[in-house]
């Protein structure tokens, strides 16, 4: 998929190519891959919030309106929250291109939080640990080292799972959906790094 989205994105002059992940009644996810130095308009702007998760180091420019544009460095694995907003220009200032993994927020919290005492970052701070929260989203970085297991614990929400890098089962970049459950979990051969994003 990634290559064909690779060989659309070739042949396309809006500088962006879509790559669909999946579409649930909670989000949709998808990888957008932005060539280098073509400003790419959103007319209409966003009506969602969205959380972003970079896929590779590079730098992106983003003027809303009539406002001063800012840029922004990021690396791998950084996480940034989006609220909706409206037209906006965005260009990657790189020199190569670069990807987004989108998770496209639909409509609001379902209600009152249910709680666990079994829960990743209360139970395994060492392996959980809570990169950005709000009323819609908790995003979870999780690392293993190698072998390394960690404490029984309890995910009570539905979470989009990026891998980022090999693990048993999985490749990097990998992207699933996780739904309610209770587990230990185990590091194969090598670390085991993963953003979970728990969808409120």
């Amino acid at each position: 998929m990634l290559a064909l989205a690779v060989g659309l994105r070739a042949q396309d002059p809006s500088g962006v190519a879509i790559e669909n992940k999946f579409d649930t009644a909670q989000a949709r996810v998808f990888i957008a891959t932005l060539r280098p130095h073509v400003p790419v308009p959103s007319p209409n702007g966003h009506a969602t919030n969205r959380v972003l998760i970079f896929l590779d180091n590079g730098e992106l420019k983003r003027q809303e309106g009539s406002d001063s544009a800012k840029s922004i460095e990021f690396h791998r694995g950084d996480v940034l929250w989006r609220p909706a907003s409206g037209a906006y220009v965005a260009e990657n200032t790189s020199d190569h291109s670069i990807r987004i993994l989108e998770i496209d927020l639909k409509g609001k919290p379902a209600g009152p939080l249910p709680a666990t005492k079994l829960d990743p970052p209360l139970v395994d701070a060492k392996h959980y640990q809570v990169i950005l929260e709000n009323e819609q989203v908790r995003v979870l970085r999780v690392h293993y080292e190698a072998h390394e297991k960690g404490e029984l614990h309890e995910h009570i929400l539905n979470r989009v799972v990026l891998s980022l890098n090999d693990q048993p089962g999985v490749k990097a970049d990998d992207v699933h959906i996780s739904s309610a459950a209770t587990h230990t979990e185990q590091a194969g051969d090598q670390p085991a790094d993963r953003i979970a994003v728990e969808l409120k």
